[in-house]
């Protein structure tokens, strides 16, 4: 009887039995096969945190119809009514089901919990002795629940307890992804027998391995996989988060003994999410494919912001380049060893005594020139800016900030003093927009002295971290912009503190450069701001192994720009490992070199010759390979497309590929092993896809075997394999930097499937402003190889020339091929042909990428 239907949404209550407090819940069809289901008290004391900012706009709904109505049974039907809701009121449970077949339920387990808001213990009682003995024991209980010691840290919980939880049913699923981060294997274990996962912003130095506690981002997104079906699971929620998984086979019952002997188990996989706080708000995406996932969560959170191209390239990095010589010595050093690199990176040490937005005026006397010089080598400098402020009434940000009453307060209302690399530091509260705002304009040009339009941003430490307190971060009772606890806000810290940077960078060119921030700390949306990397990795073959299914599940929620620590950050890795990881990373998202203080050095070259030659190739080929990537960004960006992809992603059908992370898709033309094993000879490759050619990428050479294939390796690269019926967009050659590129003319590989076909894109734009948004200058040019033609047209300009081409048909040592252009003219066209791997080489084209074409060949 309190159902109430409207166009946005259907609206009714339920009851807890035992208290009798009221739920309201509100259920809503969203454009593109989404669903919303909120959960929160009918009447609050007060109201519950509902997490702002991370939708980048309110859903657009659609009106879901009753289409069936009995006692305690109720059917909601979607428009197209492909969909339909069947809600039981006793026990209360939801069931979604996609053309007759149920998807998945919530709280079919019955573990639906949402502990209501209360009166502090001292309301609740009365002062007399009498009523004071009867419910002595019962104040003691409920004292316990509002205040929880830690060793010695106390917290108060102000409020009392206010947790939420609900378990979700899969129904046919038994393999599950996502809910990053934390060093583990990509399929999500079963937690029946041990810890949840756990969804809480650490900062965990030397975090370690198989571990299912949070590190230093949270993105609260599962991904459930099977052959027929992908379906995802957003719980928006920012409080300390934990995820219970289960799977297991359920047998459905039989008519007759022929039917049993026929049937086969289905396997069901719960997933039970518990959060400290806030309210129950949860998006069901109901695919059904793993792009339309992607898809379905960018249009709720938004989707990879595109970075500017040289962020692109590669970054060099420690803790810490010691002073303006230092720098320039390590810029010189690539030069001199012929290595190209992009952006060379400043730690906590350039700063005068740890205070953000200043310079050591000992260590880095000129630092204007300093960026002078690398931006006449086409480069750019990164500096770090955590969100601990040094408490110095001196230091004008801190001065500034105490003012205004810009800082997180404790408990007492007295700003929040924690210690981090500072000192006693106190914490900027980055969910109030004043501050997001201020702290945007600190940015400026004329406000951060001696900052160029080539220096870039690194968040560090936005967990937040904080020294000496407990799991080494803000305590829970802290409080935030509009009385807020930190428990509410805990996982979007670091996630405000990305946003206002990127917003500082915009801002100070006036909206016209893009920005380059790189934060260890995430939530779902921060693909909207910038980059992310897997924090305090160590030098050890384990950790490159793990990295590879840390980046891919980073990936599959939303966040494409991401990487680890090439060589680990802690420790001195060995050659061998330094030039495998090196090798890897050319082909993954972020590709940045980083050490820590107590590390050796490890700019490339000082490994020896053999190793600097090796690690020199990978970075060329990176380099090489930029185009293809910047591409891959834009359909990122675009279409929320990963750039790195688990095999599943693209081979949904194929069951053996649902548990690989050894090896992945860059895109969905390369095929990509890492080398991962100390002086391995050999590594075995899966070729998914039975249809499916493969090609190896660096010799053009079509691989004869299919399924998995044991293939030699040396230490000189890794296995990386092009997809027949895909078409590459290079460079001819690396230069020294993304800019020094600019010139090089571009070839094609263009590798055939069984019909003799291939596509394939080029997104091209100026690399760095928001032109291609703002003026939609870009050019975006499909490439199709059909019938023996290869044909370029406009997808969506410049006067880049195509200089060179390669691709794979199998072609006769007589062929012929003409070149027929947009303006009607023909030539014959000189080329090469290898009879040993079919490879037909034309070169010396001198074609625009901006003109449409055609190369045929008879």
């Amino acid at each position: 009887d309190s159902v109430t239907l409207s166009d946005e949404s259907v609206k009714f209550q339920i009851i807890h039995e035992k208290n009798k407090i009221l739920l309201q819940v509100e259920i809503y069809e969203i454009e593109g096969n989404i669903f919303r289901l909120k959960i929160d008290e009918a009447s609050p004391l007060r109201p519950r945190y509902k997490v702002p900012d991370v939708l980048i706009k309110e859903p657009t709904t659609q009106r879901l119809f009753i289409s069936h109505r009995e006692a305690g049974i109720l059917v909601l039907s979607s428009v197209n009514e492909d969909y339909k809701l069947q809600i039981t009121a006793n026990p209360f449970q939801v069931e979604l089901q996609s053309k007759g077949e149920t998807v998945m339920s919530m709280n079919s387990n019955g573990l639906l919990y949402f502990e209501h808001l209360q009166s502090p213990p001292s309301d609740r009682y009365t002062q007399n002795e009498e009523a004071a003995s009867d419910s002595s024991k019962e104040k003691q209980e409920d004292l316990g629940l509002w205040q929880e010691k830690f060793g010695s840290f106390l917290d108060i919980k102000a409020h009392g307890p206010t947790s939420v939880g609900v378990d979700f049913s899969l129904h046919g699923y038994d393999h599950v992804y996502g809910i990053p981060q934390r060093t583990e294997t990509l399929l999500l274990k079963n937690t029946s027998d041990g810890d949840a996962y756990r969804l809480y912003n650490l900062d965990i130095f030397g975090h370690k391995i198989h571990d299912k506690i949070g590190i230093y981002g949270s993105v609260p997104l599962l991904l459930a996989h099977k052959p027929s079906r992908t379906s995802g699971i957003f719980w928006l929620n920012s409080s300390e988060t934990l995820v219970d998984i289960s799977t297991k086979a359920v047998h459905t019952p039989s008519r007759s003994a022929a039917e049993i002997a026929k049937q086969r188990a289905v396997p069901l996989t719960d997933v039970r999410w518990m959060s400290e706080s806030g309210i129950i708000d949860v998006f069901l995406l109901m695919g059904p494919t793993a792009f339309d996932i992607f898809k379905q969560f960018a249009q709720l959170t938004g989707t990879q912001a595109l970075p500017p191209l040289f962020s692109l390239g590669y970054h060099q990095c420690r803790w810490n380049y010691e002073d303006e010589q230092d720098v320039k010595a390590v810029d010189a050093g690539f030069d001199a060893h012929d290595i190209p690199y992009d952006v060379i990176w400043l730690d906590i040490e350039h700063t005068d005594g740890k205070r953000y937005f200043t310079w050591d005026k000992q260590k880095f006397q000129n630092p204007r020139k300093m960026q002078e010089h690398l931006k006449k080598k086409k480069r750019k400098l990164v500096v770090i800016v955590d969100p601990h402020i040094k408490v110095d009434p001196s230091y004008t940000l801190y001065a500034q900030a105490k003012e205004k009453g810009y800082f997180v307060k404790d408990r007492n209302g007295k700003d929040f003093e924690g210690i981090c690399w500072p000192g006693s530091s106190c914490y900027l509260d980055f969910t109030n927009p004043e501050v997001r705002k201020w702290y945007a304009d600190q940015f400026a040009f004329k406000t951060y002295k001696a900052s160029t339009n080539i220096l870039f941003v690194w968040n560090d430490m936005n967990e937040p971290s904080v020294f000496k307190e407990a799991e080494l971060t803000m305590q829970k009772d802290a409080v935030h912009y509009n009385n807020w606890e930190h428990r509410e806000v805990h996982n979007l810290y670091g996630f405000y503190q990305q946003m206002a940077t990127a917003e500082g960078l915009i801002r100070r060119s006036s909206g016209k450069e893009r920005p380059f921030v790189l934060a260890r700390s995430f939530f779902a949306g921060s693909q909207k701001y910038g980059a992310v990397w897997t924090g305090d990795n160590t030098a050890e073959w384990s950790y490159l192994q793990i990295s590879i299914p840390m980046l891919l599940t980073i990936n599959m929620t939303g966040i494409s720009f991401c990487g680890a620590d090439v060589g680990g950050f802690i420790g001195d890795p060995e050659p061998e490992l330094l030039v495998r990881w090196y090798q890897a990373g050319a082909y993954q998202p972020f590709f940045r070199g980083h050490s820590n203080m107590e590390s050796k050095r490890r700019e490339p070259w000082l490994f020896g010759e053999k190793n600097t030659q090796l690690i020199r190739r990978a970075i060329r080929e990176r380099y090489v390979l930029l185009p293809y990537l910047y591409t891959l960004f834009y359909r990122a960006h675009a279409a929320a497309e990963p750039v790195m992809r688990a095999l599943w992603i693209e081979f949904p059908g194929e069951v053996e590929t649902f548990d690989v992370e050894n090896e992945y898709m860059l895109g969905n033309a390369l095929l990509v092993h890492p080398v991962t094993e100390k002086e391995a000879k050999t590594v075995t490759v899966l070729f998914p896809g039975s249809e499916e050619i493969w090609y190896d990428f660096r010799k053009f050479k079509r691989m004869e075997d299919a399924g998995t294939v044991k293939i030699p390796v040396t230490l000189e690269n890794i296995p990386v394999f092009q997809r027949g019926g895909t078409v590459i967009p290079l460079k001819t050659t690396a230069g020294k930097s993304t800019e020094w590129m600019i010139d090089i003319s571009y070839e094609l590989h263009v590798a055939l499937d069984k019909e003799a076909c291939a596509i394939g894109e080029l997104y091209v734009d100026d690399g760095h402003s928001f032109q291609y948004l703002h003026k939609k200058q870009f050019l975006y040019r499909k490439f199709t190889f059909h019938k023996n033609v290869l044909s370029s047209s406009l997808k969506a300009v410049t006067d880049e020339i195509l200089s060179l081409m390669l691709f794979q048909p199998s072609q006769t040592r007589d062929s012929k091929t003409l070149l027929s252009c947009s303006d009607g003219k023909k030539k014959e066209v000189v080329f090469t042909y290898d009879t040993k791997t079919s490879a037909l080489t034309l070169e010396n084209l001198a074609l625009s990428v901006d003109a449409d074409w055609e190369i045929c060949i008879s």
